[in-house]
């Protein structure tokens, strides 16, 4: 049984849409606040794996996925198992698919298959009952996001900007006194991020991503490609708002009609750009941009980035958290608050009508 007060000992996993892997992480928290950081692990894709993942995007629960299925549960127990001491774990499991506009979204993986396996509580499908309520089902992070802050005892709006597949940002009023409060969270997807990226240096090089922004930093921006990527529909709607990961295969398009490095630094030009374009959102402007995800790792990226905005712009190491880990530790910290009926997300966040506690607890059977 899961205690019903005090502090958990709770494991999250993510694999996010860059498909690179799956990252594990303890937190310890009561789902309000964060008492401490524990071990992480890291389990990379094999090219196999990253293919076979990679083919079933855009793929829904009944389109025969018990392969794929079974190769993300089979990854998550490994890198899972490996962890001692987990009162629960929460599961995010591979999005697939993510369709806000008609109310859908698929995350492969059963948690109840790794609660069996682990022999522990698993607290998945975070996404289905926010999507049912009206909200777009994502991001799921900005409670999370919210808790840090408070870590951070932050005292002014600050923003966190996640650079995965896709790019989503958390603009945060550390002073209110819960994520759902009025005015404290609002958060939406900024556009592509990685992924674009990812795919053209897979296509073109072999390797799934521009290390250190390098080729993208010989390149230059085609004008003419941003000019037609800010046409999107996307960017003239007002959040909260989500993307799913090939939302922008126009922008893909025109940059493969590119040589190599001035696609890279097009795409690259596209997420600074995107992230510029949102900050116009906020109700005010955030103090800091705080980067976590992969993207903060290229400094081609981060250097636009900063030149877009009047902020400063900063990995999340600078505030001692770990960039790599932020999502696991945010399925980890949702999962505890899924356990005790909490909230974990609301209007700010994804557009749902009401603050909703979203998620599955699966409890082991043998």
């Amino acid at each position: 049984m899961l205690k019903k007060t005090g502090t958990i000992a709770a494991l999250g996993a993510m694999s996010g849409t860059s498909l690179d892997g799956v990252d594990a992480a303890m937190v310890h928290t009561d789902g309000h606040v964060i008492f401490g950081f524990g071990e992480t692990a890291y389990r990379p894709y094999s090219a196999s794996e990253a293919a076979m993942l990679k083919a079933a995007l855009g793929q829904w629960p009944n389109d025969g996925l018990a392969d794929t299925a079974e190769l993300i549960e089979t990854v998550h127990a490994q890198v899972l198992s490996r962890f001692d001491g987990a009162d629960v774990v929460g599961f995010h499991g591979q999005t697939l698919a993510h369709d806000p506009a008609n109310a859908r979204t698929h995350q492969c993986g059963d948690g109840q298959v790794l609660a069996d396996v682990l022999n522990v509580p698993v607290v998945w499908d975070f996404r289905s009952a926010d999507m049912t309520l009206g909200g777009q089902g994502a991001p799921l992070a900005p409670f999370y996001h919210f808790a840090l802050a408070k870590w951070m005892k932050a005292v002014a709006p600050i923003a966190f900007l996640n650079l995965g597949g896709v790019g989503n940002l958390t603009w945060i009023d550390p002073t209110k006194p819960a994520p759902e409060a009025a005015g404290a969270l609002l958060a939406f997807d900024t556009g592509p991020a990685n992924a674009p990226i990812n795919d053209l240096m897979l296509q073109r090089h072999g390797q799934p991503f521009d290390d250190d922004g390098a080729i993208a930093a010989r390149g230059t921006v085609d004008d003419q490609a941003i000019a037609d990527f800010l046409t999107h529909s996307y960017f003239n709607r007002m959040p909260p708002k989500s993307l799913d990961r090939d939302a922008f295969a126009d922008l893909s398009l025109a940059a493969s009609q590119l040589n190599t490095a001035d696609a890279a630094a097009t795409l690259t030009a596209a997420v600074a750009i995107s992230v510029s374009q949102a900050m116009s959102f906020c109700p005010t402007a955030p103090t800091k941009i705080l980067v976590t995800g992969g993207g903060r790792k290229n400094p081609t990226l981060m250097k636009m980035l900063s030149a877009g905005v009047e902020m400063p712009v900063v990995p999340v190491e600078d505030v001692g958290l770990d960039g790599d880990m932020l999502e696991a530790q945010a399925f980890a910290y949702l999962a505890v608050r899924v356990a005790r009926g909490l909230p974990t997300s609301c209007e700010g966040t994804t557009g749902v009508r009401a603050a909703v506690s979203g998620g599955t607890i699966s409890r082991p059977t043998l």
